[in-house]
């Protein structure tokens, strides 16, 4: 009989045990907190005052369709792109300069903007923008550089060693999710500007963006930008 006891005292242990670990467990295998639109909505519109997030509407337009050729359209992108390049622009723990620096090689004004940011906020901006329509989307705007951005776009120069844009943007320059940009419909002088910081390595040291547009002249830079934003 005390044998019996012993053995019920000791299940009844281990059952306690168990409830009392098991919302723990429950809570690492579900992983961190998906992303919500809802709140990345918000915070793109109002931004936080008290912690000095401000709004990303007045840089970069409506639903992240901008009015400003400086300031690039976020709608559509791909999250996980966006996600990418908003931590691009913070000094992450052992760096002495964020990975993506202003055209000119200082620091970008995006770096105290997202210095503001959790990485929570970051997610969730970037899950509400790949949601959003590109409702007003730039285009080409020079008729005499179509044809040399349209062999660059889709055969690249073998001549240089510059592959064609197509291979990792997509034909139709929607971009590859996760992995490379979408650049139809982005603004000429932007997608030209971010060229030249790739080639002069203040942006994404160490990416193959680098190397590629190192191999390009200025004519070759500004005709496949342009060409770029009119794809459909």
């Amino acid at each position: 009989m005390k044998r019996v006891l012993s053995r019920l005292v000791l299940a009844s242990g281990l059952l306690f045990c168990v409830a009392a670990v098991s919302p723990s467990i429950a809570a690492d295998a579900a992983g961190p907190a998906k992303p919500d639109a809802a709140k990345g909505a918000q915070l793109y519109e109002q931004g936080d005052a008290a912690r000095g997030v401000v709004a990303c509407v007045s840089c970069h337009g409506a639903a992240g369709n901008s009015t400003i050729p400086v300031n690039p359209n976020l709608a559509a992108q791909a999250h996980e792109y966006l996600y990418k390049q908003l931590l691009s622009f913070r000094i992450l723990e052992g760096a002495k300069a964020p990975t993506r620096m202003g055209a000119d090689g200082s620091p970008s004004v995006m770096s105290a903007m997202a210095g503001s940011l959790t990485d929570a906020d970051m997610q969730n901006l970037a899950v509400y923008l790949a949601q959003q329509k590109l409702t007003a989307p730039a285009t080409a705007t020079s008729e005499k550089t179509v044809e040399l951005g349209q062999k660059i776009w889709r055969a690249g120069n073998p001549d240089r060693n510059v592959p064609a844009c197509a291979g990792c943007h997509s034909p139709n320059g929607a971009g590859i999710p996760s992995q490379y940009p979408r650049l139809s419909g982005q603004y000429p002088s932007y997608i030209e500007t971010q060229l030249k910081s790739f080639r002069a390595g203040n942006r994404a040291v160490g990416s193959p963006m680098h190397q590629i547009a190192d191999r390009m002249s200025d004519t070759d830079i500004k005709a496949v930008s342009d060409y770029a934003a009119g794809l459909r």
